[in-house]
């Protein structure tokens, strides 16, 4: 689709060109050779009085051409345009190839993208989904079902209708982040931020007994960015969850800031089991999940992918350091206000 699309438009420009390069030929002939025309036309006139030697005409230059060499001038223009036309057409076909093929590339990998996107999330789904009608096929098939085995299948329904709907939440999500014109610009203080996002994942970490160290973001007050709160928070939930799920129980996360003359960076550090150097360039792309080890996690692969769109709108960027099974870094900058 993509090389028809190209070819077409390929012909559309050829065709554009050569119609304003003929027409400029045209219009260029027919001025070049008004004058040798008019010559002509005179010439035959007096030759049909009679007058054929026009070199010895008083009221002609002396340098006059005859009326043969006249017609040669005219063909010689006309050849010489046709050639150049030619000329413009090979140079124009392979350029506009390339220019097409330009033009067309933003779009092909924007279909690629959402062909991908489709895919993946067509893969994500089609494991909840398979489990349920695989439970529900089985207790069909059950001759009588006690209260007790209806409450199982129940419930077992229910954790896969929840997954089913985050996945779906989380999908929306990544979807609208990107092209939201409803973006807040408030000051936010980046201390409020990281506050919120430690009381959501404090459960969590006190699941695994994992310590948060941040002890030391009361100094950073005065630490303000222009941005929407809530989307913030969600970054900071996003990087501490995922280092919350992949770090050993009894472990510690520290939560550091630094400041830039113009920029405020946000350090979120693990001692869990690390990303490995070839997964490292591709983890912020939707649903890509990282070797075996951190698959066995929950989720869809599709948090750093968030974090990183929200980031990217508040004028920042996102970034990640890490050796396997030596912890990871994630380090978060925007700009301050």
């Amino acid at each position: 689709m993509f090389d028809f699309a190209r070819l077409k438009l390929t012909v559309w420009y050829v065709f554009i060109l050569m119609c304003v390069s003929f027409l400029f030929s045209a219009a260029f002939y027919q001025v070049s050779t008004r004058e040798i025309q008019l010559l002509i036309n005179r010439i035959e006139y007096d030759e049909s009085r009679g007058d054929a030697i026009i070199f010895k005409r008083p009221h002609l230059p002396p340098h006059i051409l005859s009326l043969d060499e006249l017609y040669e001038v005219k063909s010689r223009i006309a050849i010489n345009l046709m050639i150049i036309n030619i000329g413009i057409l090979l140079v124009a076909g392979g350029a506009s190839y390339f220019l097409a093929g330009k033009t067309l590339l933003p779009i092909k990998q924007m279909v690629d993208e959402q062909n991908q996107f489709i895919s993946d999330a067509s893969h994500e789904l089609r494991t909840p989904i398979a489990v349920l009608r695989a439970e529900m096929e089985a207790s069909l098939l059950e001759k009588k079902i006690t209260s007790t085995q209806a409450r199982t299948l129940i419930l077992s329904n229910l954790e896969e209708l929840t997954t089913l709907q985050e996945l779906a939440n989380r999908l929306l999500r990544l979807a609208q982040a990107p092209t939201s014109k409803t973006r807040s610009t408030d000051t936010v203080s980046i201390v409020e931020v990281l506050d919120k996002a430690l009381k959501k994942v404090a459960i969590l970490a006190k699941e695994k007994s994992i310590t948060i160290n941040s002890s030391h973001l009361g100094k950073t007050d005065k630490l303000i960015v222009k941005g929407d709160l809530a989307e913030l928070t969600e970054v900071f939930v996003i990087l501490l969850d995922n280092a919350i799920k992949y770090s050993p129980s009894k472990s510690q996360i520290a939560l550091n800031t630094k400041k830039t003359k113009s920029k405020l960076q946000v350090i979120v550090t693990d001692q869990g089991i690390g990303i490995s150097k070839a997964d490292l360039p591709h983890i912020f792309k939707r649903f890509y999940r990282a070797d075996k080890s951190r698959s066995q996690a929950e989720g869809h692969g599709l948090g750093l992918a968030i974090a990183h769109s929200i980031i990217t709108g508040h004028a920042g960027s996102i970034t990640a350091m890490s050796t396997n099974n030596k912890g990871a870094t994630f380090i978060v900058e925007l700009p301050l206000y």
